[in-house]
Parts: structure tokens; sequence; C-alpha cells
């Protein structure tokens, strides 16, 4: 049976080879995104020593991006699909190269937060729009299904580049090197772009709402706000406040969508039980990934004495499984259905922390390696089917919200990742970690706040011996924190696939080609 297209399509490349020529264009934003990612983890040991932030601003300098770009996701793809989501695309990719470049010279901790930030704002015009073109370009189900395989395999790749080339950055040059990286990898984007990708957007946009784009960031700012101070010591009333205020602004916001004549995101799309369940993967995909690499990066530098680059090969491994195993879930559909696929994804996700809170204390690089590897077998298997169920789900018109609304699924799960379990980890090691009595208030202060503090304080002790019982502490501490936060994690990956295997109940044999 013959696909109709939409009349958003209708201009849509039609060769097949400049298809795909526009989707090697968009794949650069993203891998550039997820380059961004990794890089930043691998530098925390750098940015511990060089800005001396605390611990909460070592985790705001990770989270501040995923963060704002949680909360604008979905006012940017409900503005692409208005005014053009290449052109969103582009004016993004300036943005996001001018401020990544300005990023790299930022003296002091609080500056790189904003400046995190404000990449965040043009970050969150990339995302969306390149994934709603891709619903576009490729109006065959088959063919869409391995053009978003290539997709999220851009975020493994990028996340498998990021660790090597930043690692010889960092190496070599300052810490604030590995933000210039953004500036030659957005050109591809930014001078073929306008003339390899063709130009969509809803026929019959209605009016921007500048009350739904206040509401849609009150909403997952607060609650994510609230999440983070709950697990970060700050008073459990901030984090009640957080969180009720983001309920509210939530409430409001799903109440004046159903009203509207036009919505800015149809709310309706979350009765759809498989469109619901495909964001439930993202978010709990992404929030396994993100939290494992964010331990994994300082265990290797600080604990195992890695070097950046040797950390970086260190991952590649199951960096590559994400990406193979993201193009094997394509045939794999075929023969057993998406809803059997995506519950074997999770499976090996919770396997891969089950394997670290089974190895404990003894920080076995063997271990960690087999399970990020597992891990990366279980995302690159869910991700790509998850992706694909969610566009499936909605009529290409709308192509930019059910793309906005999967990524913010996915950044919420970035956030989430380090949010809560580099919070608990951080916590753990800040409890279990002695400090010899010859050193002084601050730096016990410093050491006490993260691995790299306490790092960075032995290696100026006059005491060999008391170094080494500090750093000996230290490691412990942070190895006991990363099993109490792999047993969460486990449980979660778990619960997930319970409750998907329910939503998906139904359509288990059922490929995403029968929604289109």
């Amino acid at each position: 049976m013959r696909t109709l297209q939409h009349p958003a399509t209708r201009h849509s490349p039609s060769g097949r080879a400049r298809r795909w020529a526009a989707l090697v264009v968009l794949m650069f934003p993203v891998l550039l995104v997820a380059v961004d990612n990794t890089v930043l983890s691998f530098a925390v040991p750098a940015l511990s020593t060089a800005l001396d932030p605390t611990s909460t601003q070592l985790l705001w300098i990770i989270d501040a991006y995923p963060l704002v770009l949680a909360g604008l996701l979905v006012p940017m793809g409900s503005l692409g699909d208005r005014i053009g989501r290449r052109k969103l695309l582009l004016i993004g990719g300036v943005g996001f190269g001018v401020v990544s470049a300005v990023a790299a010279f930022m003296p002091d901790a609080s500056l790189l937060i904003a400046a995190r930030a404000l990449m965040a704002v043009f970050g969150s015009m990339l995302m969306p729009a390149t994934l709603s073109l891709i619903r576009n370009i490729f109006s065959d189900a088959r063919e869409r299904r391995t053009a978003i395989a290539a997709w999220a395999s851009a975020f493994s790749g990028g996340a498998a580049l990021g660790p090597i080339v930043g690692g010889w950055l960092l190496e070599h040059y300052w810490w604030g090197s590995v933000f210039l990286l953004s500036v030659p990898m957005l050109l591809p984007l930014l001078v073929l772009g306008p003339f390899l990708i063709p130009e969509s957007r809803d026929p019959a946009p209605g009016r921007m709402d500048p009350v739904s784009i206040v509401l849609a960031v009150g909403t997952l700012l607060p609650i994510v706000y609230g999440i983070k101070s709950a697990t970060g010591g700050d008073p459990l009333w901030v984090a009640c406040a957080a969180v009720v205020l983001g309920v509210l602004c939530g409430a409001t916001f799903v109440r004046r969508q159903l009203r509207s004549a036009s919505p800015m995101l149809d709310v309706r799309l979350f009765r759809n039980a498989v469109f619901s369940a495909a964001l439930m993967v993202n978010l709990f995909s992404v929030f396994a990934l993100v939290g494992f690499i964010y331990f994994l990066s300082q265990h290797l530098q600080l604990i195992a004495g890695l070097s950046p680059m040797e950390a970086g090969f260190f991952m590649v491994p199951g960096l590559i499984l994400t990406v193979v195993f993201g193009f094997v879930a394509v045939p794999l559909v075929q023969r057993i259905g998406p809803a059997a696929v995506v519950m074997t994804g999770l499976g090996f996700s919770a396997a891969a922390y089950a394997i670290v809170l089974v190895s404990g204390r003894s920080g076995s690089l063997a271990a960690l390696l087999l399970a990020f590897c597992v891990l990366g077998v279980g995302v690159g298997l869910a991700e790509t089917i998850s992706n694909d169920l969610a566009l499936s789900a909605v009529p290409p018109a709308r192509a930019g919200a059910a793309a906005a609304i999967s990524e913010t699924a996915y950044e919420v799960g970035s956030v989430l990742g380090t949010a809560i379990l580099g919070s608990i980890l951080n916590a753990a090691y800040s409890r279990g970690v002695s400090i010899p009595a010859a050193v002084s208030p601050a730096e016990a202060d410093k050491a006490r706040e993260t691995l790299g503090g306490a790092v960075e304080v032995a290696s100026g002790m006059p005491s060999p011996e008391a170094a080494a019982g500090l750093l000996d502490s230290a490691s412990h501490a942070f190895d006991g924190g990363v099993t109490v936060t792999a047993a969460i994690a486990a449980a979660l990956m778990l619960a997930t696939l319970v409750v998907v295997r329910f939503a998906l109940k139904g359509s288990a044999t059922r490929s995403a080609d029968s929604r289109v």
C-alpha cells in the first residue's frame, strides 16, 4: 500500500541519494551535542582543578544545559512547526557555535554555568528540528526507521568521539578547548544545510501562545530543580515548593492546551499508551547512560589513574555497541516486534547496573568494562525503537511537537541521571570519606565536596603517608557510593521494564509501520 505524503513533505528531496545526504548533514548537530555532553563529563577533573567549583556548582555545570534545554524543547518544537524547521535549525546552529566559543574562556564556575544555560537556548532549536525534519524527509516507514537508527547512532558516535578527541585536547590544552569543538562541527550544517535540507512546517499552524510557553518552562524547570534540591542537601521546603510550583504550572498548561483551538502541544497524544511508553523508555534509558558515564569517567581518571584519552578509549567498546545495536534493532523489530526489542534493551540496561552492584567496592576495571558494554547494547536497542514509536504515533504535520516531546524526555533523563544519581553518589562519598587530622578545615571541606577535590588536596600534602591514606579513603568512599547508585538505577530500570510491558501490551506483535 502506497503511503500518502502530507503537504508538509511534498517538497522533500525526490532522489534517494539526496535524502540520505540531507540525513548526513542533520547528523552533525546531533553529533555535536553528544560530543559536548561526553567531553564535559571527562573535563570534570580538569574543571575541578582550574575553577575550584563546589560539588553543587560542579553538578550545575553539567546540568545547566540539559535543564534549560528540557524546559525549552516543546516551545521550540512548536516554533519550528510554525516558522520552519530548517530555519530554526540554522539559527540554533549559529547561536550554539558562538556561545560555545565564548564558554571556552569563562574565568569561573558561575559564568560557565550561565554560558551553558545560554547554549541550551540555542541547543533547544537544534534537537527537535533534526528529528522532525527526518520524519518529514523519509515518508517510507522502513527508510525512516533506518534514518532514526542513524540519528540515534550519532549520539553514541559522538559519545565515542568525544572522549578520544576531548581527551587529546585535555592532555595538551586547557579545559576550555573542549568547547571549541562545536565550531568546526557546525560548519557542514551551516554551509550545506540550506541546499540539501528541505524546509518543512505545519501547513495550518496556529498562533504563538506566549502564556503556554511560560507555563511549559515553568513546569519542567521547577520540578527538575526540586529533585536536584532534594538530593543535593538543600532545605526540604525549597524542594517541595519548587515541585508544587511545577505541578501547578503543568496543570494550568494542560488545561489551557485542552481548551485551545490550536494548542502548542496536543496533550491528547499522551492518551496513546504506545506514545507514552516510548517517552518513558527515552527518559530512563538516557538516565541510565548519563548516570553511568558520570561516575565511570571519574573512576577511570581519579581512581584508576588513566589519562583522559586512555579513559576515552576504555569507553569506546561500549559506545560502539550502542551504535551497532541501534542498527540491529531495525531488522530485529520485524522479527519479534517493537515491544520485545524495547523490553530486551531495558533488561540489558538493568543487567549492566547489576554487574556494577555485584562487583561491589572492588572497582574492577574488567567488571566496569563489561557493565558498560552491556549498557551500550541495552541503550542501542531501546532508544532506536522508542523514538520511532513516538514519531509514528503522530501525523507528519505534528512531527515537530512529537519530536520535541521525545527530546524533552531524553533531556529530562539526562538531567536526572546526574541530578539524582550524581547527588546520591556525592552524598554517599561525603559521608564515607575520612579526612586526616593534619588537613586544614578549608582543605577538609574541599576534600569532602568531590573526589577531584580530595585528589587535589592529597597532591599538596607534605606527608606521603597521609596523602595515600586520604586517597585510599576517598576511592573506597566513591566506589561505595557507586554501589548505592547502581542498586537504585537497576531497580528503576526493572520497574520501567514492567510498566512498559503493560503499556505496550497488544502492540508486541505489530511494527511501527501500522501506525504510519
